[in-house]
């Protein structure tokens, strides 16, 4: 049965409310209809936005965009790559200014890894810039992101942090456990690709038209696949066309949660089709 809105889940001890769509905006800029695309989003009920400070163009985007919406009802993420508390503490103040906000709901530490891990926590390290902010009212939560599991893990265990943003789709299960130890934790789990990454939609579109073999694993599966995870707060999709985000909310409105059986179905076949890829 299709929905009239998308479903909203928690953020973990955030206690904050997204929606399990989510908007990556780090493209968006790239292409003229990408004010566009937002808007769409934020009309159509998507709460919930991440963005970078490297990300070209995108908080600059977001700062058009953002005076237009009640600000209560949005929660707005971004990052920094930043790894010493003064440059992160300076990484805020300009995604202030870039976004025109009081505040950001949730600043994240970017693509953190492992040999960079001590490096963040010293003293002089970039969570103690985050912390400061926080203490200041400039932010509300502290995140993180990484492509290594173990870096995942650290975080989860130091309990440093609100959210962890991390890897997971049909294609990549490695992070499985993981974000159920988040969960226990009631740390907020954000994930990423969830369609197998950048550009991988393109390439498997152009496989399915050759081998209808494949024509299970669509992107509205694949979202099915990973919000069928109970332990997972937010899916963000990166986005630059209004009709693409227009077919991600129509396919979350329509999805039906699959169960066990299925899911290990689709990891089959995504499986198959990685060598594809």
């Amino acid at each position: 049965m299709k929905k009239n809105q998308i479903s909203k889940r928690r953020l973990g001890r955030t206690n904050l409310f997204v929606t399990e769509l989510g908007f990556g905006a780090m493209d968006t800029p790239q292409v003229s209809e990408g004010k566009d695309a937002l808007l769409l989003a934020f009309n159509r009920g998507i709460n919930f936005v991440d963005t970078s400070r490297i990300y070209d163009g995108s908080e600059i985007l977001l700062g058009t965009i953002l005076p237009l919406f009640i600000r209560e009802k949005l929660i707005v993420a971004t990052k920094t790559i930043n790894r010493t508390r003064d440059g992160a503490q300076y990484d805020i103040d300009k995604s202030l200014s870039l976004m025109n906000l009081e505040y950001i709901d949730l600043y994240q530490l970017d693509d953190v890894g492992l040999d960079q891990w001590d490096l963040v926590l010293e003293e002089a390290g970039a969570l103690q810039g985050l912390k400061i902010a926080k203490y200041r009212g400039l932010i509300k939560y502290i995140g993180i992101s990484s492509h290594d599991l173990n870096v995942i893990k650290l975080a989860i265990e130091s309990k440093y942090f609100d959210t962890v943003m991390i890897e997971y789709s049909a294609f990549y299960t490695e992070s499985y456990d993981l974000i159920k130890l988040a969960k226990e934790n009631d740390i907020g789990v954000i994930i990423m690709r969830p369609l197998g990454g950048s550009g991988r939609m393109t390439n498997l579109r152009s496989i399915m038209e050759r081998d209808p073999t494949f024509q299970k694993i669509t992107p509205d599966k694949l979202l099915e696949f990973v919000l069928s995870n109970p332990d997972i707060a937010v899916s963000i999709v990166g986005s630059r066309y209004p009709n693409r985000v227009q077919s991600n909310i129509d396919n979350v409105l329509e999805l039906e949660y699959l169960e066990p059986d299925e899911i290990t179905k689709y990891m089959c076949e995504a499986a198959k089709l990685y060598d594809f890829l």
